[in-house]
């Protein structure tokens, strides 16, 4: 299984955070390709920039391949791709690009704790980034199991210094999560948050969970499901039409789904004489 783990901002150091928890939580066999955006923000805490990372992650998609060959695409092709950054930026719509499954970490911590308690908190790095994270839990149809979100209201340092500079902060935020606001698990929000529940095992009583790993075990199962692509439905990929301006790969890997669709598609019945 070879999987496309995509950091959807700029920052080197956020992606060698993710490298290694997704290394530490991807079974044996399981080959791991990390990705940088190639343009965008250092660190995503707004719907704006949200939409600017969603293009990045495309082009990513469309660059690396997927499961079927497109010799427009020069990459090995993937098995899945995992958003890794909390909000999911690009999600859903992502899904109707490739014929592999699409997990962004947030969907998959959300389901993690949705299994592992009723009420969940999540834990964020900025006051900034709460509307946009509220978003994503009202959209998953889980608001009314969300405890609550907490987060640091200090300028931070460096975005690939946050669980140095804030642990302490975050392991309070998570206890009041707990005590304060009943939630039955927490969710450490964010890439420059991965493997930090590691480090916090024991210090916090109940089940926490980080989002890097959530997706690579969840994509690993959805990978495991072979559940087929969508070909129909409200993830199949866009209608056919006039477009302009898209870069090559990603002209070749929407031409590539939608021609995938296309010829899915059952055959009209016979005329009737």
């Amino acid at each position: 299984m070879k999987l496309l783990v995509i950091n959807p901002n700029i920052s080197d150091d956020v992606t060698a955070l993710i490298e290694s928890e997704a290394l530490r939580s991807a079974a044996a066999g399981t080959e791991l390709v990390v990705r940088t955006a190639g343009h965008g923000v250092e660190y995503i805490e707004t719907r704006f920039e949200s939409l600017i990372a969603a293009g990045a992650a495309a082009e990513i998609i469309a660059e690396y391949g997927t499961a079927v060959d497109c010799p427009a695409i020069h990459a090995a092709p993937v098995d899945a791709v995992i958003v890794a950054a909390f909000g999911d930026p690009g999600m859903p719509a992502l899904k109707e690009l490739t014929d592999v499954p699409v997990i962004g970490i947030t969907e998959a911590a959300l389901c993690a704790a949705a299994l592992q308690g009723h009420r969940f908190s999540i834990i964020a790095i900025s006051d900034r980034i709460r509307p946009w994270y509220l978003d994503c839990v009202e959209r998953f149809g889980l608001a009314g199991r969300l405890a609550s979100i907490r987060s640091i209201n200090e300028s931070l340092n460096a975005i690939g210094s946050v669980q140095q500079d804030f642990k302490e902060t975050l392991l309070a935020l998570s206890r009041q999560a707990v005590t304060e606001d009943g939630a039955d698990v927490v969710i450490l929000a964010g890439a420059p948050l991965a493997g930090l529940a590691r480090d916090l095992r024991g210090q916090i009583p109940v089940p926490v969970v980080d989002g890097i790993s959530a997706g690579i075990r969840m994509a690993e199962a959805v990978v495991g499901l072979q559940s087929g692509p969508h070909r129909a439905g409200a993830f199949a990929p866009p209608p056919v039409k006039a477009r302009k301006g898209l870069s090559e790969n990603l002209d070749a890997a929407l031409a590539k789904a939608q021609t995938a669709a296309y010829a899915a598609r059952p055959a009209a019945p016979a005329p009737v004489n």
